[in-house]
């Protein structure tokens, strides 16, 4: 027969072994149970979610370019025909044609200030004579390539124009960019500068 003593170790170690096996199960519970994800992981899944997300999206509503623009896109549209229709003229031109007339025709396009000086270039003595002596003959058509700058009553568009030339020297095709200023004066627009487009203009009329 066990005495009191050994009674007492016997359940003591009994109660040591149930408390390890606890201990084993909630551990093994606690690695095997795939509701319980580490918070490591789920921080990191958040923080991948985060970045993916871009900082802008594209709208699939009408954008109007127009609305925010000084201008209305017919105002535009004339402004945008004029500079076309005067670096046209402005390139097409004949050696035997009266130098007053070509200045007539430059003269429907632009404002007092720039006809005159295109005038006085025109009817040189220089220009004339140069044209003379290699019997030039200029056809020249034009193309907008785009917008320098805007604002309320002006514009500078970038127009190039392609000339194919006649003369006593030889035959050849020039294309020369022109930053055209158009301006408007009442209802109508008319050009106020013109120049090289490498050379630029800003608003030069103030």
């Amino acid at each position: 027969m066990a005495q009191p003593g050994d009674r007492r170790g016997l359940a003591f170690a009994a109660i040591v072994v149930v408390i390890a096996a606890v201990g084993v199960y909630l551990t093994w519970a606690d690695n095997a149970d795939p509701a319980r994800p580490a918070p490591q992981a789920t921080r990191a899944t958040s923080v991948a979610v985060a970045s993916s997300t871009p900082l802008a999206t594209a709208s699939t509503a009408p954008f109007d370019v127009y609305t925010y623009l000084p201008m209305k896109k017919e105002q535009l549209a004339a402004a945008a025909d004029v500079a076309e229709r005067f670096t046209s003229t402005y390139g097409t031109f004949r050696y035997d044609e009266n130098p007053a007339a070509y200045a007539d025709r430059i003269k429907a396009y632009t404002t007092p200030e720039l006809a005159t000086a295109l005038t006085r270039t025109i009817t040189s003595a220089g220009t004339i004579e140069q044209n003379r002596n290699d019997e030039i003959v200029s056809t020249a058509t034009a193309r907008l390539k785009e917008i320098r700058q805007i604002e309320k009553n002006s514009i500078v568009f970038v127009v190039v124009g392609t000339r194919q030339v006649a003369a006593k020297s030889g035959g050849k095709q020039l294309t020369e960019e022109y930053a055209v200023t158009v301006s408007q004066s009442g209802t109508d627009w008319l050009i106020f500068d013109i120049m090289p487009a490498a050379e630029g203009q800003f608003g030069d009329e103030g």
